[in-house]
Parts: structure tokens; sequence; C-alpha cells
């Protein structure tokens, strides 16, 4: 199996800065894309960044300019850079990586647990 550990979470006030990483760890052969997805009190969950295994990312318009995402292949890591955050980027935040687990195997889905970012003024 493959866990996906987050990390990074906290309070924060309006303009500060938190970076969240995600470790991948288990039965990985290959790990293809990773992004973070948040999910806010009755609202569902959207698509926050993402970044492919050659390092291609793309960021949802709410976050772009303010938020990076990298890896490092080598660690299984994926980080989010959260800079300028604002009030509405208070959610639950969930790391997601497509995992191969072995050579002959295709793609398959794994989340993290979530960890939670609060911007308060």
């Amino acid at each position: 199996q493959v866990q996906l550990v987050e990390s990074g979470g906290g309070l924060v006030q309006p303009g500060g800065s938190l970076r969240l990483s995600c470790v991948a760890s288990g039965s990985i052969f290959t790990i293809y894309t990773m992004g973070w997805y948040r999910q806010a009190p009755g609202k569902q969950r959207e698509l926050v960044a993402a970044i492919s295994r050659g390092g291609t990312t793309g960021f949802s318009d709410s976050v772009k300019g303010r938020f990076t995402i990298s890896r490092d292949n080598a660690k299984n890591t994926v980080y989010l850079q959260m800079n300028s955050l604002k009030p509405e980027d208070t959610a639950v935040y969930y790391c997601n990586a497509g995992v191969a687990i072995h050579s002959g195997s295709g793609a398959q889905d794994y989340w993290g647990q979530g960890t939670q970012v609060t911007v308060f003024s």
C-alpha cells in the first residue's frame, strides 16, 4: 500500500505564509502527478495546484501568483508554498498522488489525511 502524510498546516494571519509538505511512502514504483486539493466547510473539494513528474505545474485561478508547488522525486515529496494568504484560503488541504506500485501497473490515486490551514484576522 501507499501512504501520503501531510504536514505544515496551522494558523496564520492574512498576508502570512505557510509551507505544506507531503511525503509518500510504501510500495511505490513511480509517482506521476502530485497535487494539492482543499475543502472548506460546506464546499466541494477543489484542486489548488498540481505538478507532473517532469515539473510542469498548474494552479487554480484563485491561488495563481501566491502559491507555488514543487516536488523532490528522490524523496517522494511534494510541497506547497503559500504566500499572501487570505481568509478564503482557510480549508483542509489534501495531498494527492498518482502512483504505480509496480512496472506493469497503471497509476492509482492516493490521498493524504489532510492538514488544516486557518487564516484569521
